[in-house]
C-alpha cells in the first residue's frame, strides 16, 4: 500500500485535469486519472509516468465512478484529495427566435448531468474511502476540489446550461464541507475564468483575443497550470474550507 499521498482526478486527460495531474505527480502523489474510455487518458498516464493509473471513468456512471474508487483502493489503500475538473459546455439561448427552436432540454440536461451531478457522483462515493483516512495533526483526512466556473456570478448570453451547472457546483461548497467536517475532510471549489483550454477551442482566435484584453491582469488567458497550483495551495492549507475561489485575472462581465 502507498505512504504517498492519493488522488483522484476526473477529467484528467486534457486541459485543467491533465495540468492538475502533472502538478501532483511533480509534488510526489499518487494519481489515479479518470476520464472517458474515448480520451488520451492512456496515452497521457504512460506519458507522465508510473505514477498514474488512468481508469476509463464516466462521471455519470456510478458503476464506473465505483470502480474507479475500488481501483484506488486496490493501488493504494487511500484517497487524500479528489479534483473534479470533468465538465462540458454548450452556447445555446434559451429560445432562438430567429429560427423559432428552444434550448435542447436533452443538452441542458447532458451539461448539469456532467458538471454538476458528476461531480457529486465522484463526491459521494470518493468520501467513503477518504473517511478511513488516519487524522493529521489538524484532525483532517483528505480535501475535495470541485471546479465551479466564472459563469456561476457572471454568466453570458448563451450560458444558461452552463451558468446553472457552475452555479450549482458553488452552491455546493458550503453544504459539503458541513457535511463532511465531523469526518475531518475539507471541501472547497475553484471558480476559473477563462483558461486555454480544449473547452475554449470551439473559439476564433479573434474571440480569444478579444477575452484577452478584457482581463485586467495579466492580459492573457490563464494557463492550466495556474489552475493546478491553486488546487495544490488548497491542498497544502489546512483552514482554506468552505469556499469559492475564483482565479480570473479579475475579469468580470457586465
Amino acid at each position: 500500500m502507498s505512504k504517498a499521498l492519493v488522488s483522484l482526478v476526473t477529467g484528467a486527460a486534457s486541459g485543467l485535469g491533465k495540468a492538475t495531474v502533472e502538478r501532483l505527480v511533480k509534488d510526489g502523489y499518487k494519481v489515479i486519472m479518470c476520464d472517458l474510455q474515448s480520451s488520451k487518458g492512456k496515452s497521457v498516464a504512460e506519458t507522465i509516468g508510473p505514477n498514474t493509473s488512468f481508469v476509463p471513468t464516466d462521471v455519470r456512471s456510478e458503476i464506473d465512478v465505483q470502480n474507479a474508487i475500488d481501483t484506488c483502493k486496490q493501488l493504494h489503500g487511500k484517497l487524500d484529495l479528489i479534483v473534479n475538473c470533468a465538465g462540458i459546455s454548450i452556447a445555446r439561448k434559451v429560445f432562438n427566435f430567429n429560427k423559432g427552436s428552444a434550448h435542447s432540454l436533452e443538452e441542458f440536461t447532458d451539461v448539469l448531468m456532467v458538471n454538476t451531478v458528476g461531480s457529486f457522483n465522484v463526491v459521494r462515493l470518493g468520501a467513503a474511502l477518504m473517511g478511513n483516512n488516519e487524522t493529521d495533526e489538524n484532525g483532517q483526512r483528505g480535501v475535495v476540489i470541485n471546479t465551479s466556473g466564472y459563469s456561476a456570478y457572471d454568466g453570458q448570453m448563451g450560458q444558461v446550461a452552463f451558468a446553472a451547472s457552475k452555479g450549482a457546483i458553488a452552491a455546493m461548497t458550503l453544504p459539503l464541507a458541513r457535511d463532511m467536517a465531523s469526518q475531518g475532510i475539507r471541501h472547497c471549489s475553484i471558480a476559473p475564468g477563462l483558461f486555454d483550454t480544449p473547452l475554449l477551442n470551439h473559439l476564433p482566435d479573434k474571440v480569444k483575443n478579444y477575452f484577452a484584453d478584457m482581463t485586467p491582469c495579466p492580459k492573457r488567458l490563464g494557463q492550466p497550470e495556474e489552475f493546478a497550483n491553486l488546487v495544490v495551495s488548497i491542498a497544502n492549507n489546512p483552514f482554506l474550507n468552505g469556499e469559492v475561489i475564483r482565479i480570473d485575472g479579475g475579469i468580470r462581465f457586465i
